[in-house]
C-alpha cells in the first residue's frame, strides 16, 4: 500500500509557474513576437506564406518581405486588417505596423 502525501499548500501548477518565471524575466513581449512569426503561415494562408521570403517583427512594427509585388501592393491595400488578424491570433496588441519589403 503506497501512501499518498498530502499536497502541499505552497504548490503551484506547472502553468502559474511558467507565467512567472515569463513575468520575472518580461519574457511576454518577446515571445508574443515568436508567436508573431510562427503563426503568420496560419493567418494569412498557404499562397501568402508561399510568397514570403522573410518575416520579423521589431519594435512593435511586423516586417515581411514578399516575392511578389502584385501581392504586395495588394497586401499594402489591407495592411490595418493584417495588423488586426495578427493581433487577434496572439490575443494581445503586438503589432502596431506591419511594413511590406
Amino acid at each position: 500500500m503506497v501512501k499518498k502525501s498530502p499536497s502541499r499548500s505552497g504548490d503551484i501548477s506547472l502553468k502559474e509557474g511558467l507565467e512567472a518565471l515569463v513575468r520575472t524575466y518580461r519574457l511576454q513581449g518577446k515571445l508574443n513576437e515568436v508567436t508573431v512569426v510562427s503563426s503568420w503561415e496560419r493567418v494569412m494562408g498557404k499562397a501568402v506564406a508561399l510568397k514570403t521570403k522573410e518575416v520579423y517583427v521589431n519594435q512593435g512594427r511586423l516586417f515581411v518581405r514578399l516575392t511578389s509585388a502584385p501581392l504586395k501592393h495588394e497586401l499594402l491595400m489591407a495592411k490595418t486588417r493584417v495588423a488586426e488578424l495578427i493581433n487577434a491570433e496572439v490575443g494581445e496588441t503586438v503589432i502596431k505596423e506591419v511594413i511590406f519589403l
